[in-house]
């Protein structure tokens, strides 16, 4: 169960969630009116590098983070959602804001809105843009929150660059229900005349990045075509503007893992700033993206020689990129899973890319999560993509069960940020 409101910013932020009966509304005119009310802090902004995309936004930032700090530059940096505290959200010249600073802030932006109705992310995103306004640093680096157009952090006239991740079906409630509908929300993020980067996609997707940026004037880099990234030796070869760069590996598993690095790289050196493409991609970090745990009472729950790792991946892209990292690097090892997902997602299409890869395993409810499937329905998803998996109570009691399977082996824990979130508070 998650931690009951009890610092200040806890319930600060309990309050926000109620100044609009949607949670999820999408629009700019809410954030735009408060922005303007606060002296529009978006428009006080160091060069700004703003991702969209379905999975890899935050890898890719974490890659722009590390290579710019490692080379002694300061970032503001504003990702979602979080794992574990709401602060993750906004780091501020490097630094992660902390409790006193936050809580200072979310009550002042709450004044400011004077009860009118806005959304949480809105309005917390306003947050942000006002602490990074107050606060010099070199880089300042945006994720979105959902799709790209009416995102709240959409609101730069020209940021420095656009990124686009890659793009797969998912919120398909608000983003629209093809590939082609999905790509035009991200490419909503495409301003005139600011270079837009973007990795290889699937051909709906790419022709519809292709137009919006021919539409508004704005050059367009893509992956394959401007830049390459390939392995070479026990590092990666990445090649752009005739220039071949040696680099390493990327401290984040999984060969995807490549093409978000390329999108940082291919981003650092269009906006000419100063980046350590190297150190960046050894320094990285970024929580619950094929994260392994070594610690906590999950961990010790498990017999020697076994691993325990967490991914919060949660749409059938994500199954995707797992099943190829399992193909490509965990076959020397059985693989069992424990799966905990919300109703809102595909569940079905997380999973079936793993089905037969897949020794056994257990699902989950998330707790605390009131959109959470509960562990029989996971179950009953998973079984109709052929990958039989048990429900279990708690997730101490699919590992424990796990446990008693044939070993060494792999646990993998995924289905959702919000169940690695709660992972993480007692095993990170």
């Amino acid at each position: 169960m998650r931690a009951m409101a009890t610092k200040p910013t806890d319930r600060i932020l309990e309050r926000l969630k109620h100044l609009h009966p949607k949670v999820i509304d999408l629009a700019l005119d809410r954030v735009l009116g408060l922005l303007h009310a606060l002296d529009d802090p978006h428009l006080a902004l160091p060069p700004t590098l703003h991702v969209a995309g379905t999975n890899g936004k935050g890898s890719t930032l974490a890659y722009l983070r590390a290579m710019a700090e490692a080379k002694g530059k300061t970032t503001h940096v504003y990702i979602s959602p979080h794992l574990v505290r709401f602060s993750e959200r906004i780091t501020v010249a490097s630094q992660e804001i902390g409790e006193e600073p936050l809580s200072a802030l979310l009550e002042e932006i709450e004044q400011r809105n004077d009860g009118q109705p806005i959304t949480f992310f809105e309005i917390t995103t306003a947050a942000a843009f006002l602490a990074f306004a107050r606060t010099r640093a070199d880089y300042c680096l945006l994720e979105t929150g959902l799709g790209g157009r009416y995102d709240a952090t959409n609101v730069l006239d020209k940021p420095a660059a656009s990124l686009i991740a890659s793009i797969s079906l998912d919120h398909q409630a608000f983003l629209g229900d093809t590939i082609a509908k999905i790509a035009g929300e991200k490419a909503g993020i495409i301003k005139p005349g600011v270079p837009v980067l973007s990795v290889k996609q699937v051909p709906e997707a790419m022709a519809v990045i292709e137009a919006e940026a021919a539409r508004l004037g704005a050059p367009l880099l893509v992956e394959g075509k401007d830049w390459q990234v390939e392995p070479r030796g026990d590092g990666l070869r990445f090649s752009m503007g005739g220039q071949d760069h040696d680099l390493p590996l990327p401290s984040l598993p999984g060969r995807h893992q490549w093409h978000n690095a390329g999108l940082a790289a291919a981003a650092a050196l269009t906006v000419g700033g100063d980046f350590d493409l190297a150190g960046g991609l050894r320094a990285a970090r970024w929580p619950a993206r094929l994260q392994r745990l070594t610690k906590g009472p999950l961990v010790d729950l498990l017999p020697q020689g076994w691993e325990l790792w967490l991914d919060g991946g949660h749409n059938p892209g994500a199954g995707e990129i797992l099943a190829d990292h399992v193909t490509r690097q965990w076959s020397d090892k059985p693989l069992y899973l424990a799966v905990g997902m919300l109703n809102t997602k595909d569940s079905g299409g997380f999973v079936d890319p793993l089905a037969d890869l897949v020794e056994g395993g257990a699902t989950v409810a998330i707790p605390g999560e009131a959109n959470s499937l509960s562990a029989e329905e996971m179950a009953q998803k998973a079984k109709e993509a052929g990958l039989p998996l048990a429900p279990a109570g708690s997730l101490a009691e699919a590992v424990g069960r796990i446990a008693q399977g044939s070993g060494p082996a792999r646990l993998l824990i995924c289905g959702s940020l919000y169940l690695a979130g709660i992972v993480l508070a007692e095993n990170g």
